[in-house]
Parts: structure tokens; sequence; C-alpha cells
């Protein structure tokens, strides 16, 4: 069985986009990949206030577990130039 539908994590990370961990999870729930990848620039531009060198908004499937936020994820610097 497949995921249910996907949900955008915020992860607070070290320089560099390393040493990541979660800090927030928008309640908001997308049906596919496509719909939760558009909406990672309005989640990280909701999120800047978060004390972080760096802040990744990553796509996840609903019932999975964490994937590396590098190889899925939008990251924004705190300079505001989306990497």
């Amino acid at each position: 069985m497949g995921p249910v539908g996907y949900v955008i994590a915020i992860l607070g990370c070290a320089d560099g986009g390393s040493a990541c961990q979660t800090v927030a999870t928008p309640s908001a729930h997308y049906e596919s990949a496509a719909q939760c990848a558009a909406a990672r620039g309005s989640a990280l531009e909701a999120n800047t206030d978060l004390d972080f060198p760096t802040i990744i908004a990553e796509c996840r499937p609903s019932s999975a577990t964490p994937a590396s936020a590098r190889a899925r994820g939008q990251t924004k610097s705190r300079s505001g130039a989306a990497a």
C-alpha cells in the first residue's frame, strides 16, 4: 500500500545544510508529491523566524520515515536565497 498523502517537514540545519533536525511540520496535507513540492516555497517563507543558519522544506510521504533533506528538499539560507 502506498502513502495516503504528503506533508512538508521544516528542518533546521547548520551552515551548508548539514546536521539537520525536524523543527516544524505544518498541518497541511497534499494528495500528490507535485502539490507538496509546489507548496514548499510558501512553507519556507512562513518559517523564516526559526533560529538556524539554514532551513529546509522537505516533502515526505505521510506514512514514511524521514529521507535525506538535501536529496529531496528545498533549502533557504538566512540570506533569503533558495538553494
